[in-house]
């Protein structure tokens, strides 16, 4: 699957819950998040710019190994990720065959959809708020087509700038 994502800088979440309201977007649901990622002792997956982590939400356990950006604009990039039973056992895992824990992010998620969009505001611990808006593709669709349709979203958002393609664990670590 190939992922589509744009992660903008908002001024408030009350703010844009109003405007995607007033577009038609449907509240989906609520949920905290945390994210254990890890550090390869094979690649420097900052320099690659790839990332393994482990997601705890409220109801569900996942391994996510996401790939290298694929463009200059967006977070576009392969993801695969599975459902695992232990958070701690997969944590276990990792640092047996070496990997380390590089840092935790944890956060708040309000999911929205609209059309075929993913819509979530973001209350990172240590940030400002956040609204990423994403499209899954399969492998081999074109990407472009999606990614212009997610600003024109934006656009239609009131966002126009505060773009960001760093992750929440690199914004956080420059902080």
């Amino acid at each position: 699957m190939i992922e589509v994502e744009v992660k903008a800088k908002i001024n408030s979440f009350k703010e844009m819950e109003e405007r995607l309201e007033k577009v038609g977007a449907t509240k989906s649901k609520h949920e905290f998040q945390e994210d254990i990622y890890f550090q390869s002792p094979i690649v420097d997956f900052a320099k690659t710019d790839e990332a393994l982590r482990v997601r705890t939400t409220n109801n569900d356990i996942f391994i996510t190994y996401k790939g290298p950006k694929i463009d200059q604009q967006s977070k576009t990039r392969k993801e695969v990720e599975m459902s695992i039973e232990s958070a701690e056992k997969a944590k276990d895992i990792f640092e047996e065959i070496g990997f380390r824990e590089a840092r935790t992010v944890r956060k708040n998620r309000q999911y929205y959809t609209f059309e075929n969009f993913e819509i979530s505001l973001d209350d990172v611990e240590g940030l400002s708020p956040y609204m990423e808006i994403e499209i899954a593709l399969d492998d081999g669709e074109d990407y472009s087509k999606a990614q212009d349709k997610i600003f024109e979203l934006f656009e239609k958002l009131g966002i126009t700038e505060g773009f960001e393609r760093t992750s929440y664990m690199e914004l956080l670590e420059k902080i």
